[in-house]
């Protein structure tokens, strides 16, 4: 017979091993996206919650690469932008409420991409500077509305700093020195980019699947 230590130990073990399975990953339902086949992508003009005005662009001018080199036609977001503005369209909230039959007539994409910039900047933090961007990002079908994706990625500048030396006063100087850097060079700009590669490049955990232009279409 089970005694009451080892009932309990084996109640914590379980505990422990189901709380364990729920932080894993559950693999993303691809089958909407598989029966879609989408071959073109609209990007919209990115919605910023972020508190930095220059986001959106950040974000947007390095959205293409990574959904080209995953096998997809981008419609240009040049030519998207002037096609907005000649609407009197320049309001990103108001364009990702814009009907997706609207959307599909105009550009005639097969999905249309919002994305969603929730930080972007440096921020010095006592005795660190840090330059974060994240975004949330979701792909929906033009011509039937349905959501085909969806994810999210960040990069931070604390992934390439190496531990400072020098004492506390040191560590201080630095963290100034770095903000200074990072904000009259726009780091944001280089980890927008790093960002856009994780949330829009194929091949990741759960990300995109390739498009018909790639050579590794329809083998994941």
């Amino acid at each position: 017979m089970m005694t009451g230590k080892f009932k309990a130990a084996a109640a914590l073990l379980l505990a422990l091993l189901a709380s364990g399975c729920a932080t894993q990953k559950k693999p993303y339902d691809y089958a909407e996206f598989k029966a879609a086949r989408p071959a073109s992508i609209l990007v919209l003009p990115p919605v910023n919650s972020s508190s930095e005005v220059i986001a959106p662009y950040g974000m947007l001018s390095q959205a293409t690469l990574p959904l080209a080199e995953s096998g997809y036609y981008v419609i240009p977001v040049s030519l998207a932008a002037e096609t907005f503005k000649q609407n009197g369209l320049d309001n990103a909230p108001d364009i990702h409420e814009l009907p997706v039959q609207k959307l599909r007539q105009i550009f005639g994409a097969d999905a249309a991409l919002y994305i969603n910039v929730t930080n972007y900047g440096t921020a010095y933090q006592v005795v660190k500077s840090e330059t974060v961007v994240s975004a949330d990002a979701k792909l929906i079908d033009l011509r039937s509305g349905k959501m085909l994706w969806q994810g999210s990625a960040t990069a931070s500048s604390a992934e390439q700093q190496q531990n400072s030396s020098g004492g506390l006063i040191g560590i201080l100087v630095s963290a100034v020195v770095n903000q200074i850097i990072s904000t009259s060079t726009d780091a944001s700009y280089k980890m927008a980019g790093l960002t856009s590669a994780r949330l829009l490049r194929a091949g990741g955990q759960n990300g995109l699947l390739y498009g018909p232009r790639s050579p590794k279409y329809q083998k994941d």
